[in-house]
């Protein structure tokens, strides 16, 4: 069987997730990176073994003719980005946040579809293997037919002082919003992949450190369709007691009628019955690329829709209703109240 051609924008902090794990995929061939520095793309091309260096990814779309585009640039880029690549017949992979604002979100999906082209976005939070493990449980009733609530409280420690962010993402500092739309849009995701969709939405927002522009301290309380409770407590200002926070990025409490599964820092996992102890569940999961290698799962995940022609988890359609709850969360926090989607 042919390999998939594929080819890559952008060399910044982040890539080189998605370049480990593109190796690591079975039926790709990265044929080449691009970035506006020259320098940068030619190291991650040394680094990762990809033969193409490019500033200009229309040259490189039209020079490779590749059958999909992973495209891990900041956001303000990703419509003209994708436009170019759905008016060429590329499929896309893009990163999150999917587009600054709900509109232009919403007209990169359209023009995909009218293109013909398909579009998937690399939310890869709801891939780590631990919420996969905790879907499959409560797939499996393991904790009782109903489920009662989903509590996730995360501390990032990254985000106090003037340097805030360090060196590896400081561009945060100026974003006009952040905590949500850098952040939680990955736990909007996954408490619905985990629970179903939400139906309403509190929110709190506010900021910690004076010297940035966007919030960046969050306690969002969600409904869901199934009337199951999530609340997501989190900040990037106050530390993590974990020797990695980047590993689950905190802590998780899953309550159903009997019983409860607690996700620790380091990947554990536990089940505790009404009534019984709590109990070790065994499952697979490594320290490996980002996030329990959850970069490759979701690039594993592309390709293979792609190659079955099946729907993927997170098409660009699908991921609208997660951008329509972040939009309510903001709503919320303006007007102090409850919304409903």
């Amino acid at each position: 069987m042919a390999k998939l051609k594929g080819v890559c924008i952008g060399a910044g902090y982040f890539s080189q997730f998605h370049y480990e794990a593109w190796k690591r995929i079975e039926g790709v061939d990265i044929l080449a990176v691009c970035d506006l520095e020259e320098g940068k793309a030619q190291a991650m091309a040394d680094l990762h073994g990809v033969p193409g260096v490019y500033t200009d990814y229309r040259k490189m779309f039209d020079e490779m003719k590749p059958d999909f585009v992973d495209v891990i640039t900041p956001p303000p880029t990703h419509k003209e980005i994708c436009k170019d690549a759905a008016d060429r017949g590329i499929h896309i992979v893009c990163q999150k946040p999917l587009a600054p604002t709900l509109k232009e979100a919403e007209e990169m999906v359209l023009h995909a579809k009218q293109a013909g082209i398909r579009m998937m976005v690399h939310e890869n939070f709801r891939f780590q293997p631990w919420h996969r493990e905790i879907k499959k449980l409560i797939e499996q009733k393991r904790i009782g037919e109903s489920l009662h609530s989903l509590t996730f409280q995360s501390r990032m420690g990254d985000g106090w002082g003037e340097e805030a962010y360090l060196g590896r993402q400081p561009y945060f500092r100026t974003m006009p919003r952040l905590l949500i739309y850098e952040t939680g849009v990955h736990f909007i995701d996954t408490f619905q992949f985990i629970a179903g969709p939400v139906k309403k939405v509190y929110a709190q927002l506010r900021k910690l450190n004076p010297v940035i522009a966007g919030e960046d301290c969050g306690l969002l309380v969600f409904t869901f369709e199934n009337e199951a409770i999530g609340v997501w407590d989190a900040n990037r200002y106050n530390e993590s007691n974990s020797e990695d926070f980047r590993y689950t990025f905190g802590t998780f409490l899953v309550e159903g009628s009997e019983g409860t599964i607690r996700l620790y820092q380091d990947g554990k996992i536990t089940i505790q019955l009404l009534g019984g102890e709590e109990i070790e569940h065994e499952y697979a999961h490594e320290r490996r690329g980002f996030g329990g290698d959850c970069c490759f799962f979701t690039q594993r995940h592309f390709v293979d829709c792609l190659l079955l022609d099946e729907p993927f988890e997170t098409s660009g359609e699908a991921y609208l209703n997660v951008l329509r709850v972040q939009e309510a969360i903001y709503k919320s926090s303006e007007l102090s109240e409850v919304i409903t989607l």
